[in-house]
């Protein structure tokens, strides 16, 4: 009975999630932007799929992969080897990186390097940085150190790499941490947390997203450096039709097998690891082993449906609306209607809520869901205008990511280190499937339509998505703090790194 009314709380927070999506972008086709008939009503359908695989999804991971993450990273650390931890956590970085659909997408859109090697090679990036985030956890070192030294060697890479490889290395990036390895990655970070017992050891349990972001950019900045590329069409601007509703329903009917296998196969190396750890080590008990494994065919199903809803009901509308919009007088709307959608998108992206929750939890309520919601939502907005200009103007992606990157890690000295690490982790996260699957086609649609490069114009947006949230996040904090302060007198109290900042008490 509880559980029922778990799973039938998370499909309403699902539908509450995902409707204004859908009809910010139904109000458009019915209007400015007309498609046909049969992808308006492959839309809806996928739209249902999208509620009920967002809903089963959230349940199953709250029950499965942040209790396995948080369950291994207390138990590899309790070993205190130090050797075994970052063994571990290279191979379950790998591992849970494969495993992870956003990147999927991707990689199967990037025309000019072949699918298998940049998922191996996004991979391999992840696992090395995780282990990187075990000993920065373990040895309590500063994220914002860590993150400045990073990142000045992702620019000075960013400078001499292939144009065409510059935007998809960022978007990698970004899709990284999505809504298969966010829960596990951040749960692991509060397991290995829980070992320490000094008073900073709840920050720094944030922070694993932020690191783990880094780690594919820069394999795939040196990726540029020695691959040669190769030409092939973009999947995402082939846009499917349907004859009729038959035609639909087997269309929708053909995708759920192959989607089962995918998301078979991406968590099969977990679940064989879970079981292996849970033999030689966990051995938890019957009634809570039993619950995670619901849990993950919780997760499994919620991702499937969720997928093929996305995949078979988006992406093709995507690029049409996109192609649509940047045509004739409505393309002086493209940038005000994608800022539009990027404020209601970033709901419908499932790795969020996790992440939102897990905020609130271990902050005791001092980060509140509803501040990261509507920080979150400020920044998404904000991406998506940023890209839309540069589908239009053509410029640099650079000429936005290193200001907004020297802003991000400037405020890092002004705030809270809760602030830093959640602002990061919140940048990785807001990057989902909704992003990678309907944002990035609807991009390379109004690309195609405005004549410009696909790969180095329209390629780029989920960089942006994970840039903007560094900034809003850690700007809260910025004000949190400042209104704290006038609040308690003309002697400012200096914060130190454990202090969490009361965000309902500010006005």
């Amino acid at each position: 009975m509880r559980n029922r009314n778990l799973i039938l709380e998370k499909l309403r927070e699902a539908v509450a999630s995902v409707l204004p999506v859908a009809a910010t972008v139904a109000l458009l086709c019915f209007t400015i932007a007309p498609v046909s008939t049969d992808l308006m009503l492959s839309f809806f359908i996928g739209t249902g799929m999208l509620m009920l695989g967002l809903g089963l999804f959230t349940f199953g991971a709250e029950n499965s992969m942040t209790l396995i993450g948080t369950h291994i990273g207390a138990r590899m650390t309790k070993s205190r080897k130090l050797w075994l931890i970052l063994a571990l956590s290279f191979i379950l970085g790998v591992i849970i990186t494969i495993a992870e659909p956003d990147l999927q997408v991707l990689a199967g859109n990037v025309p000019h390097i072949d699918t298998t090697v940049l998922i191996i090679t996004v991979s391999v990036g992840v696992g090395i940085f995780l282990t990187i985030c075990m000993l920065r956890i373990l040895f309590s070192v500063p994220l914002k150190w860590v993150l400045l030294v990073f990142y000045a060697i992702v620019f000075a890479l960013a400078a001499f790499t292939d144009a065409n490889f510059l935007s998809v290395a960022f978007d990698s990036g970004g899709v990284t941490t999505g809504p298969m390895t966010v829960p596990f990655i951040m749960a692991m970070g509060v397991g290995v947390a829980s070992i320490r017992s000094d008073k900073n050891a709840e920050a720094d349990s944030f922070g694993l997203v932020a690191l783990c972001s880094i780690g594919p950019i820069l394999a795939v900045l040196l990726l540029g450096f020695v691959y040669q590329g190769q030409s092939s069409p973009i999947a995402a601007t082939n846009v499917e039709s349907w004859m009729d509703t038959v035609a639909l329903g087997k269309g929708y009917l053909h995708a759920i097998p192959k989607y089962m296998k995918e998301c078979a196969v991406a968590l099969l190396p977990i679940v064989a690891f879970f079981l292996l750890f849970q033999f030689f080590a966990l051995k938890l008990p019957k009634i809570p082993f039993l619950k995670i494994m619901i849990g993950l065919l919780y997760t499994y199903a919620g991702l499937v449906i969720f997928l093929t809803g996305v995949n078979v009901g988006f992406s093709s509308l995507g690029v049409l609306l996109g192609k649509s919009l940047t045509s004739g007088w409505t393309r002086w709307l493209l940038i005000p209607v994608a800022m539009l959608m990027g404020w209601f998108i970033v709901s419908a992206e499932p790795a969020v809520h996790v992440l939102n929750k897990q905020v609130e939890e271990i902050s005791a309520g001092a980060v509140s869901e509803k501040v990261m919601h509507i920080s979150l939502s400020i920044a998404i907005s904000a991406a998506m205008g940023l890209a839309m200009v540069r589908v239009l103007t053509g410029v640099s992606i650079l000429w936005f990511l290193i200001p907004g990157y020297v802003i991000s890690l400037a405020l890092s000295f002004a705030v809270p280190p809760m602030f830093t690490a959640i602002a990061f982790d919140s940048g990785g996260v807001a990057s989902g499937p909704m992003t990678a699957t309907f944002m990035l086609p609807f991009a390379m649609g109004a690309c195609e339509a405005a004549g410009g490069n696909i790969l180095t114009d329209a390629f780029g947006l989920v960089a942006l998505v994970a840039l903007m949230p560094l900034i809003t996040i850690q700007i809260t904090g910025v004000v949190a703090v400042l209104k704290q302060r006038a609040e308690r007198g003309a002697k400012p109290e200096s914060f130190a790194d454990e202090d969490i900042i009361e965000l309902w008490e500010v006005d």
